[in-house]
């Protein structure tokens, strides 16, 4: 028999003063008579379904197991040109339809539902899916965890924050955080906190310290929410293990705090970076259960208050574009939601919700898991040949750090200058100048590089009226023909960044060009920062 699981704790103290004066939707509140047999609704102003331009839409899906378990970089790097028409490559499809009209309507997609005005929760054959695959994976701790769609993980950050802060308050974040969610807050007066970190995330410790030592008197309002990525954690590429959420969980509810789980990525756990050298030649045979077991769970699973709202997209997935992504969080924060929802963006896409639908129902849930199970292992052979492909320009050095940073016991690579010797010296030789370190990323699509710039010739260190070395050797490679972001970017607190003046930083993303271009991509790195570092 299932452990018997409690409901969800009283957390309406966390709304903020927009979420409680919001009501339902006088027009949305109809909704709960659509339906009734017989029923001859004129109160809305629905257009007719007869009308609809499109008397079915289809398209050719990929079957699930399209991506092979064992990729390498030659069949990962053939393009979708080539695999449309070239007959070698051709790919394995099957048709999905949606018709307009269904003989279930209430079981099968159909447009003259899905193009319809609709709920803001989404479609109901999607939310059921939803609801089984968030069971069966994440494993919530409460028993009455409720689903809400919403337009992509963007949408479902900026309703979450309106939802629980006003003006003014405060949101904790990891010191090194996606810019976009701390950008959104600023213009409702909401500021960031920075939490320090370290290799396997945020600090238990510092959220603490943070927590315990906040003066109201002079701060105001302790912060009650955290937003965090904690599995490819944008920038810094590492996973949040369960120790760690467990650790990180307890300590929410020993402060009444509320965490926001932004979790595009995962599905895009990759494990530990191996050295080419040392690599392994194997096909992964675990089956697709032992595959979900063996990732790093969500917060969900050791939510057993309901303080947690979980962020998912079918962005990193099915396609960005699908604009299409879900809330799991408690019963009330969800009603809370759908209220914000239904008077701004309304429902979801219904050409996105039937599509993506229709094709997980197409698919199955072993087949969407076959799926994501693929491009795991597409994603960690990028990782591993971008790295390569570092190690083949630059002279990389593995070392365990033990500087106080959220490197601390992690292997990092750092890289100097390339030797025309190869890569083995002996202990006598000298490697040069220290340029960059990494360490690699253990989850989703970034690579977070520390540039030394302690180490340039002391006339190129901060010239005044120049910009900062960061930004020139930023420049550098976009002029030279790689773009990449800068590390300000990702500080919580940009005008306090966790680094110091002599540091820069860069992250480099692995999972859009193709391999001939991420080798290119490598090769000019190590070029012009070879010359920054000598000019």
């Amino acid at each position: 028999m299932a452990e018997k699981r409690q409901k969800a704790v009283d957390l309406s103290h966390h709304l903020s003063d927009v979420s409680r004066a919001r009501a339902t939707s006088p027009l949305k509140g109809m909704a709960k008579y659509q339906g009734r047999p017989g029923l001859i609704s004129l109160a809305g102003g629905l257009p007719s379904e007869a009308y609809f331009p499109f008397s079915g839409i289809s398209g050719d899906a990929l079957v699930a197991d399209s991506f092979s378990l064992k990729p390498t970089e030659q069949e990962s790097s053939i393009s979708w040109f080539w695999k449309l028409f070239s007959r070698s490559n051709k790919e394995k499809t099957n048709p999905i339809t949606i018709p307009k009209y269904a003989e279930h309507p209430a079981e099968d997609v159909n447009l003259a539902v899905a193009l319809q005005y609709g709920m803001a929760t989404g479609l109901p054959q999607l939310q059921k899916f939803i609801k089984e695959f968030v069971e069966k994976i994440y494993q919530p701790a409460y028993d009455d965890c409720t689903i809400m769609m919403h337009t992509g993980n963007t949408d479902g950050w900026s309703r979450c924050m309106q939802t629980l802060m006003n003006p003014g308050e405060y949101l904790l974040t990891e010191e090194w955080t996606y810019p976009s969610a701390v950008a959104s807050s600023k213009p409702y007066g909401i500021n960031a906190i920075p939490v320090a970190m370290d290799k396997d995330g945020m600090s238990p410790v510092a959220l603490r310290k943070v927590l315990a030592e906040w003066d109201t008197t002079t701060q105001g309002k302790r912060p009650h929410v955290i937003y965090t990525v904690p599995v490819g954690q944008n920038p810094v590429g590492s996973t949040m293990g369960a120790a760690r959420k467990k650790e990180i969980y307890d300590v929410c509810v020993e402060y009444d705090l509320v965490i926001v789980e932004d979790d595009p990525y995962f599905f895009l756990q990759q494990g530990e970076y191996v050295p080419k050298a040392s690599r392994a030649e194997s096909a992964d045979t675990t089956s697709e259960d032992a595959w979900l077991a063996g990732l790093a769970p969500s917060f969900l699973k050791f939510d057993y208050q309901g303080r947690v709202i979980r962020l998912d997209t079918f962005s990193k997935y099915i396609a960005p574009g699908s604009r299409l992504g879900w809330h799991t969080c408690n019963p009330m924060f969800a009603e809370r939601l759908e209220r914000q929802g239904e008077t701004s963006a309304q429902a979801p896409c219904g050409f996105g919700q039937s599509l993506v639908t229709q094709l997980l129902y197409h698919w199955k849930m072993e087949g969407y898991t076959r799926w994501l199970h693929g491009l795991a292992s597409q994603y960690k052979i990028r990782r591993d040949w971008f790295i390569d492909c570092l190690a083949e320009e630059l002279h990389l050095e593995a070392t365990t750090s033990n500087a106080v940073s959220f490197w601390k016991d992690c292997v990092v690579y750092d890289a100097y200058a390339k030797r025309s010797n190869g890569w083995m010296m002996s202990e006598k030789d000298s490697v040069g100048t220290k340029m960059l370190s990494f360490v690699p990323p253990t989850s989703g699509m970034f690579v977070w590089i520390k540039v030394h710039f302690d180490n340039l010739p002391a006339y190129r260190r901060g010239r005044e009226g120049e910009e900062s070395p960061e930004i020139q050797l930023w420049t550098k490679f976009a002029d030279a023909g790689v773009l990449i972001a800068p590390g300000w970017f990702f500080a919580a607190d940009v005008e306090n960044p966790p680094t110091d003046e002599m540091e820069g930083h860069f992250r480099v993303s692995f999972s859009n060009a193709d391999f001939a271009a991420l080798k290119k991509a490598a090769q000019i790195i190590a070029r012009e920062t070879d010359k920054f570092f000598k000019a």
